[in-house]
């Protein structure tokens, strides 16, 4: 089967979050610049096919977009032009970094760990993951 993989996209850092090839668990990645992550997505696809992309969509607590939802749709665009098999899943990433930031407190991580900012971000995309699996759009 195929994974899925999310994205929890920023203009400094990119968290890549993937399921594995059952698409039960959910699992962070890594985390790249978004300069790099053209060449990492042909590299790693190169050994591994996915079946979806879900991009988290940032809003504002009305349900309107913010103002970095326009790196979103720029990212989204190149996604779907440089895979245009792949469908690509935007849904609602509010409060993603901050329930990552709260996972990783529980974990028992230092406080070092805590504040580091690419972790923060591969959570945030296993966050957005999981969320997507939750909602029973995607059928196996």
């Amino acid at each position: 089967m195929k994974r899925l993989m999310a994205f929890d996209y920023g203009t400094k850092r990119i968290g890549i979050a993937v399921t594995d090839p059952l698409q039960i668990i959910a699992s962070a990645l890594t985390t790249v610049h978004p300069e790099e992550i053209w060449d990492f997505l042909t590299k790693y696809m190169l050994t591994e096919a996915i079946e979806t992309f879900v991009v988290g969509k940032p809003l504002q607590m009305d349900g309107t977009d913010s103002e970095s939802a326009m790196h979103i749709l720029g990212f989204t665009r190149k996604l779907k032009k440089l895979y245009p098999e792949i469908p690509v899943v935007e849904i609602d990433e509010r409060f993603t970094s901050k329930m990552a930031s709260s996972v990783i407190a529980q974990s028992g991580k230092k406080k070092g760990k805590r504040q580091d900012k690419g972790l923060v971000d591969q959570v945030s995309a296993t966050i957005i993951l999981q969320s997507y699996m939750e909602t029973g759009s995607f059928m196996r």
